[in-house]
């Protein structure tokens, strides 16, 4: 376990313990209140849509590619007897 995650775990539970229970229900019920919260929810339904058409669209260009297969070994306009920097010689 790195240092840094202990130190921010020590951290994290000494500001928590000073604040006391009254403050940690607080912060619960202002979470819950705004997850609860009819923008939010719309929001959220939002951005699961634009992610599942990104992930549609990713699945069909990788599975496009996958399928397509390995396309001619020579570059477009290159020649057969180029050398390797495109210069017959």
């Amino acid at each position: 376990m790195k240092l840094s995650l202990l130190v921010g775990a020590a951290v994290g539970y000494v500001l928590g313990a000073r604040a006391g229970r009254e403050r940690y229900e607080q912060i619960v019920r202002l979470a819950r209140n705004l997850a609860g919260s009819q923008t939010v929810q719309s929001t959220a339904g939002v951005l699961q849509a634009q992610v599942d058409e990104l992930r549609h669209r990713a699945k069909d260009v990788v599975s496009n590619k996958l399928h397509a297969g390995p396309k001619d070994a020579t570059p477009t306009g290159a020649h057969a007897d180029a050398g390797p920097n495109g210069y017959r010689g």
